[in-house]
């Protein structure tokens, strides 16, 4: 039985690639969750698998390193997953060290415990194991307007905010790791991830559970940033290949060929909004586009994002299955049937935090 160690399993994407792993394997794999339960990190997200007998949660931060070893030393690890981040731009601008903190030490603390764990006493490493760092195409920049531009695995690394720069650092780590010791690992570069579980300071969530409720719906700038949208099961998917048929010491970029400007998501939430209410619900009298309200753009604001995922199409036979149209709508669809999950991520300090940052 494979042993799996996921780091931030508790988050969005590490929450979606657990259930998306039982689906597919059921019993015939082990998952060890390790998660801090910062802000973002929530174990209703994985209510369904914390029975199971080959499912386990230890609560710790991947900066500890005490901790860290101690699960290797403890499991016999074949394949970590590295999820945990701070992965959102606006919190990096207002505390960029916390994002140092966890994304360039925290990855740092993860090789090593890992590398001490595998390493033969030749310097080579055991049979069958890896380590999949999970990262973002933030970390190469902006695109012109051009519909023609997109970012490869070859782009120069040229990061604007401090969460892409941190995100930048743990890659070129990883990178080190495997250019120096021969470390079997695999970076991959994703676009932006929508669907069930996301945190509602992002953008998609954040537009739903305003719009439901008759409020402003913050867009920075003119909205027409562009960003490359890939639904969160497509990137489970897509990670899992890695893992299986990645070729070692190799990058991935990941995307979804869903190109789309910040304010045309907007109009499209809003329109499949009042197409999936019924008549009946009064929350659909209040949804239209006077709720459009623009403030004050990003500092440092990357204009566009878009993903090439030609080598991983190639290499490995992944492709994004999902388009907008109809990730949008299962999105939706989760929401309307998680209220009582989005009213309890929506309360306490990150209302607080929502209500200073889009004042």
């Amino acid at each position: 039985m494979k042993t799996y160690l996921v780091t931030g399993g508790a988050g969005f994407i590490g929450s979606n690639f657990i259930h998306y792993m039982y689906r597919k394997y059921d019993n015939d794999i082990r998952i060890i969750n390790v998660d801090c339960l910062t802000y973002a990190g929530n174990l209703e997200n994985l209510r369904s698998v914390e029975d199971r007998e080959n499912y386990s949660f230890v609560k710790a931060d991947i900066c500890d390193r005490e901790a860290i070893e101690h699960i290797f030393d403890e499991n016999d690890v074949d394949v970590v997953v590295h999820f945990a981040a701070e992965s959102h731009v606006d919190r990096s601008i207002r505390n960029p060290e916390i994002f140092v903190q966890t994304n360039v030490l925290g990855t740092a603390v993860m090789l090593n415990a890992a590398k001490k764990a595998w390493e033969l006493p030749d310097g080579g490493f055991k049979e069958g194991k890896k380590f999949l760092h999970v990262s973002t195409d933030e970390v190469y920049g902006s695109l012109p307007d051009d519909n023609n531009a997109f970012f490869y695995e070859t782009s120069p690394i040229d990061p604007h905010s401090p969460y892409s720069a941190s995100k930048a650092s743990s890659d070129m780590l990883v990178k080190a790791y495997m250019d120096t010791y021969h470390f079997p690992a695999n970076i991959t570069n994703c676009s932006n991830n929508y669907g069930p579980y996301q945190f509602p300071e992002k953008l998609i969530p954040l537009i739903i559970n305003n719009a439901l409720q008759g409020k402003k719906l913050p867009v920075y700038g003119d909205g027409k940033n562009v960003r490359d949208w890939l639904y969160v099961d497509d990137h489970a998917k897509a990670i899992d290949m890695v893992i299986e048929k990645g070729r070692i010491g190799e990058r991935y970029n990941v995307g979804g060929h869903n190109e789309k400007q910040n304010i045309e998501i907007i109009e499209i939430i809003l329109d499949t909004l009042k197409e999936m209410l019924d008549d009946s619900d009064p929350r659909k009298a209040h949804i239209n586009r006077d709720l459009i309200t623009y403030v004050e753009d990003r500092k440092g604001h990357d204009r566009r994002y878009a993903i090439a995922p030609d080598k991983i199409s190639k290499d490995i036979g992944w492709y994004p299955e999902t388009m907008f149209k109809d990730g949008i709508k299962l999105t939706i669809k989760w929401y309307f049937e998680n209220e009582k999950w989005m009213k309890n991520v929506t309360s306490g300090e990150y209302q607080k935090y929502y209500n200073d940052m889009y004042k």
